[in-house]
């Protein structure tokens, strides 16, 4: 095979794996129109059609699945190739990619990782900043972080934080003008900002627990997000009350932005992992990584 076929397979792989050209582009650091170029050659050279294209969606066709499951495992195993070679230098090198939550990478992932990332100036960390649930194999991430609980079991987990909570919060102005809710059912009363969860496109349910009663209640109100900063902000301008992490609320509350209500309603949840395929072979950047956030209570 030709330097060119294998570029051209590359190209390839990017944008089947991506479903797009775009974020293929973005990628590759190449442009769409280059990019697009690159699949017609190669689609013309082997006399075949690989990609089916709509003006809003792009998919392998039968022959680019085939193709794609073939290259996919011989390209992962000369990158595992080349990771290793990398122990030989002085510095651990290389691209960690990783899929988390906002609140993951505020509460536990970047303040570990940004001392690490000091010393080890060669070591390319992405972060994908997702609450909704990726397959890090087909998307060829390195890792993902989540919660323990939603961890598929033929993944290697390794826990990088503590059990945590949501709490309910409100602005002392909202719970001056609206009665504070005594009671989580009193929550469908009051003007809640909503969570759109990106994996089932639904509402999230507040959960709630107390002397092993447990109760979920959907709440309405004029906001719906889908990160918890901006929600945040929300509830601290007095739009609502919100459901939130403990972590990223704290000093809110301490300053007196915020009121915490409910709080013997709120049950913990299970911490975070760092969770990679189990047949996966671990690059020195990658261990760095790991051993960085792994929680020191572990």
């Amino acid at each position: 095979m030709q330097r060119q076929d294998l570029n051209d397979m590359l190209f390839f792989m990017a944008v089947a794996e991506e479903r797009s050209f775009t974020r293929a582009a973005a990628r590759l650091g190449t442009s769409q129109s280059s990019l697009s170029h690159t699949i017609k050659r190669l689609e013309e050279r082997l006399g075949l059609r690989l990609l089916s294209r709509t003006t809003r969606s792009v998919s392998p066709t039968e022959a680019g699945e085939r193709l794609l499951r073939s290259l996919a495992p011989r390209i992962q195993d000369i990158e595992s190739e080349v990771d290793a070679l990398m122990a030989f230098r002085d510095k651990p090198s290389g691209a960690v990619r990783i899929t988390l939550s906002d609140h993951a990478l505020q509460w536990v992932v970047w303040p570990r990782l940004k001392p690490m990332l000091l010393d080890y100036p060669d070591i390319h960390v992405e972060f994908d900043i997702n609450n909704g649930f990726r397959n890090i194999v087909e998307e060829r991430f390195d890792a993902g972080v989540r919660l323990g609980e939603s961890v598929d079991k033929d993944m290697i987990a390794v826990r990088i934080s503590p059990d945590w909570r949501l709490v309910v919060v409100a602005s002392p102005a909202y719970l001056a003008r609206y009665a504070t809710p005594q009671m989580p059912q009193d929550l469908v009363g009051h003007n809640c900002i909503n969570h759109r969860q990106v994996t089932s496109r639904g509402l999230y349910a507040w959960e709630f627990a107390r002397d092993g009663r447990e109760l979920r209640v959907r709440v309405e109100g004029q906001l719906t997000f889908n990160s918890t900063l901006a929600m945040i902000d929300a509830a601290i301008s007095g739009l609502g009350v919100a459901y939130l992490p403990e972590s990223q609320v704290t000093r809110h509350i301490a300053s007196g932005r915020l009121v915490q209500v409910l709080d013997d309603w709120s049950p913990m949840f299970d911490g975070y992992f760092l969770y990679y395929p189990s047949r996966r072979q671990n690059s020195p950047a990658f261990a760095v990584v790991m051993n960085a956030l792994r929680s020191p209570a572990t």
